[in-house]
């Protein structure tokens, strides 16, 4: 079966970002979109215009709002792990799955955002030692092994004696 065949049944085949985000914006409005994607473009002062400028230019944006219309708008089964990392314009979808009515999303109710995982493993890895957080005073050097280690004899800095003149 040719790549043509099996886009046939993505939703998301031969749609313009313009189109899409019109049908959302009236099926949803901007404060829904805002809340539910957490996308800047949708919260301040938002049209359509401004919105489509930045999902243009913003790849993870507009990879968003296409999730977004695929599994909210169009209603379809969320895609298994080696579907959902590829993008959903290229996302086969099933013969068998057909898009039902769209889920009522309600303003006030939307999950709470994700963490990011980098910052969360980064944080499991980290172990806190309270050992490492005071020093004893001899870890410092003091002011008097400063000075017989520095280079200069006792003359004040000067940031501009290097400069041309």
């Amino acid at each position: 079966m040719s790549t043509d065949n099996e886009q046939l049944n993505n939703p998301l085949h031969g749609l313009k970002l313009d189109t899409l985000l019109d049908e959302l914006l009236a099926h949803y409005g901007f404060e829904i979109l805002a809340e539910y994607t957490n996308i800047n473009c949708f919260k301040n002062r938002a049209t359509v215009a401004t919105s489509l400028k930045f999902l243009r230019k913003t790849e993870w944006a507009r990879e968003k709002i296409e999730r977004f219309y695929l599994y909210n708008y169009k209603n379809l089964p969320k895609a298994d792990d080696t579907q959902y990392e590829i993008t959903p314009r290229q996302r086969i979808i099933p013969a068998h799955q057909k898009p039902r009515e769209p889920k009522e999303l309600i303003l006030g109710q939307a999950p709470a955002p994700k963490e990011r995982s980098s910052n969360t493993s980064r944080n499991k890895d980290r172990s806190f030692d309270k050992s490492d957080t005071f020093k004893k005073k001899s870890d410092f050097k003091t002011k008097e092994s400063n000075k017989k280690t520095s280079n200069c004899a006792d003359k004040p800095f000067d940031p501009w004696s290097n400069s041309p003149k």
